[in-house]
């Protein structure tokens, strides 16, 4: 081994052993204890999330910032978040992408995590989303793991046709590896700072997206049709949508 092989070597380790070492006795967040799966759900598929909110390596719940947008418009993009995928990026705010195959719907971050996707949940106010896939990076051993993320707004009336929009965002994650779940219960601050950084993030994106489409919004569509990639049904929906004011 080279001399810079191992120094790079040994910067990792104390790296890890850093990560571990800040926070030993930090207890982790029970997943169950701040999400309450909606009892609409049919009772199969909530005893299956509870299960996995009991076995969950990380959990979050986070009140975000209210934003202005159209309730229609907002519903839309949650309920079709392929579609809303094509927003964010044709807009770049972001890099995920969502699309839909005979087997479902995939979900690949841009940041080396991918894997299956779906809504499971939808109510007046309220979705529930899950993800099972992994988390892939050079030179390091792919990390497996289901998510779950459920969302809940509430939309008052701010004139001119737009809603004030609180939502709270609340998830947990479980990893296969018990080895690695042990690790991040054991960085508890860091992870838990990580998935609610992350909570507030996602509402954030829609604040700015539902910002620009209220701001302009058949520039949005033109550069949306300009896309070849952009299904054409949800195209004509949207555009719908936006000229309903």
């Amino acid at each position: 081994m080279s001399e810079r092989m191992r120094v790079r070597s040994t910067r990792i380790r104390l790296t890890a052993l850093v990560l571990i070492g800040l926070a030993l006795a930090a207890p982790g967040v029970r997943a169950s204890s701040v999400v309450t799966l909606p009892m609409e759900m049919p009772a199969d598929q909530r005893a299956r999330l509870e299960r996995l909110a009991e076995a969950a390596t990380i959990a979050t719940r986070v009140d975000t910032e209210p934003f202005l947008t159209r309730r229609e418009i907002f519903d839309y993009l949650l309920d079709h978040p392929d579609f809303a995928t094509h927003v964010t990026r044709t807009l770049r705010l972001a890099r995920y992408r969502i699309w839909r195959t005979p087997e479902g719907m995939f979900l690949d971050d841009g940041w080396g995590a991918t894997g299956t996707f779906s809504v499971i949940h939808t109510g007046a106010r309220q979705r529930v989303m899950y993800a099972r896939g992994a988390y892939r990076q050079t030179l390091l051993p792919a990390i497996n793991g289901e998510a779950v993320v459920m969302i809940e707004y509430e939309a008052t009336p701010a004139g001119d046709g737009r809603d004030r929009v609180r939502a709270t965002v609340s998830g947990f994650v479980k990893l296969d590896s018990s080895v690695l779940s042990m690790a991040t219960k054991l960085a508890g601050p860091i992870a838990q700072r990580k998935a609610d950084l992350e909570a507030r993030r996602l509402m954030r994106t829609f604040a700015r997206a539902s910002y620009r489409i209220d701001d302009n919004p058949r520039d949005v569509y033109e550069q949306l049709r300009q896309r070849p990639d952009v299904p054409a049904r949800e195209l004509e929906e949207f555009g719908r949508l936006l000229n309903r004011r």
